[in-house]
């Protein structure tokens, strides 16, 4: 039964109540609800796409970026993506009840350590309609309710996409309550989103570096901290030309407003004559605009010269710095100072110089070889991901469903009593 709620707190209030029915229902149960949303988008897709067109029109006409209009856009195939996403989900093992560690006292008692919801997930995001599905699908595979804040540039989007879940929740006799967004509440709402500790056990921000520095600064609840994305590639001094190419042109151009999307290339000296001329006009010819050192603008023409300031850009746009460095120490250097610690990756052929990457660099997802814009929770076969952490606690990298738990002991004995 849906019960009207007139405050955020309210909201989080029937959130909490609702996580306690959810977070006993067994495996079969949860990914029946899953199929049911996944069915209830399909079916609501038209609804769906013309409340996104209201929402871009509203972006356009208040400057929302082209970055965050293309986050912000849905389409037919989209929104069968989303729903597609879900059914992976669904089809994903229950992370809860997984058995962590088990051991036996001397005196008998037994003790199991194993996974359990957390039971209020927080998100706060901007613009991303398929972090609503994502995440509230995450949420409830593994036992959670969650409470969404999804931005006002998404509101109309966002309260479609609710509906629709809830909707088939109430139709498999769970408990709707457990989605719940406080978009309505504006700036309000993230506010109290933010300091509901006692109702929201996780927060997880989504979005600018603003955005994401706003939470961690402000909030009372527990944070777990995604992060912008000022990715590096290294092009060694053996990388293949074609690998290079290939990798640097698909990183930067196959989405350029997403967190994984390389930002800093970085070209070994002992290389810059044989690729930058030939990735540099890749680029171009993919309409990238590329921000360059002055060895880079010697080696190829239409290059904007670099400011200290392009190093520490997350552009999110069809732009990209590129510098020369004298080797890999001054590679690894570079990437100390400016990384955010999210992806970076190495063009190498010499094991040895592929092999200190991978140790050396301190960062969620530290790739060999590989285009950056595979650090995706769909990619890494979670169905989706909650966001991509840059932090160093429990969760880090990609979230998904085992990042959505946390842990309990159990104790189980037979009358001991501690001497």
């Amino acid at each position: 039964m849906t019960t009207t709620a007139t405050t955020a707190r309210e909201r989080m209030l029937l959130a909490k109540d609702a996580a306690r029915s959810v977070g006993l229902l067994g495996d079969v149960p949860k990914r029946d609800a899953l199929l049911a949303i996944a069915d209830a988008i399909d079916a609501a897709a038209a609804d769906i796409v013309a409340a996104n067109a209201e929402d871009l029109q509203r972006g356009r006409d208040t400057g929302l970026s082209v970055a965050l209009q293309d986050r912000l856009r849905l389409d037919e195939p989209r929104v069968a993506a989303l729903a597609a996403a879900v059914r992976e989900i669904a089809a994903l093992p229950d992370p809860v009840g997984r058995v962590l560690d088990e051991r036996s006292l001397p005196n008998g008692v037994t003790l199991t350590k194993v996974a359990v919801p957390f039971g209020v997930v927080g998100s706060i995001y901007e613009a991303r309609p398929n972090v609503t599905v994502d995440i509230a699908a995450l949420a409830l595979r593994s036992g959670n309710a969650v409470v969404l804040r999804g931005g006002t540039a998404a509101e109309r989007t966002n309260a479609a996409l609710v509906g629709a879940m809830r909707g088939a929740l109430s139709e498999r006799g769970i408990d709707p309550e457990a989605i719940q967004t406080v978009d309505e509440f504006g700036r309000e709402g993230a506010r109290e989103l933010m300091h509901a500790r006692g109702l929201v056990d996780v927060l997880v921000p989504r979005g600018s570096a603003q955005l994401i520095e706003t939470v961690v600064t402000e909030s009372t609840v527990p944070v777990i901290e995604t992060g912008a994305g000022v990715v590096h590639i290294v092009l060694d001094e053996t990388a293949p030309l074609d690998w290079a190419r290939d990798i640097v042109v698909n990183a930067k151009t196959q989405r350029p407003s997403v967190c994984n999307a390389v930002e800093t290339v970085l070209v070994h000296r002992g290389a810059a004559e044989r690729l930058i001329p030939p990735v540099v006009a890749a680029l171009q010819e993919n309409g990238v605009t590329v921000h360059g050192d002055a060895a880079v603008a010697g080696l190829a023409g239409g290059v904007i010269a670099a400011t200290e300031e392009d190093w520490a850009t997350e552009y999110l746009s069809l732009d990209l710095a590129m510098r020369v460095v004298e080797d890999l120490d001054d590679a690894l250097d570079h990437i100390r100072r400016y990384s955010t610690h999210h992806t970076e990756s190495i063009i190498t052929q010499d094991a040895a110089s592929e092999e200190r990457f991978l140790a050396e660099v301190d960062s969620a997802v530290v790739m060999a070889n590989a285009s950056t814009r595979f650090t995706d929770g769909g990619e890494f076969g979670f169905g989706a991901e909650v966001g991509i952490s840059t932090q160093k606690l429990h969760a880090r990298g990609p979230m998904g469903l085992a990042e959505l738990t946390s842990s309990k002991w159990l104790a189980r004995g037979a009358g001991q009593v501690r001497a």
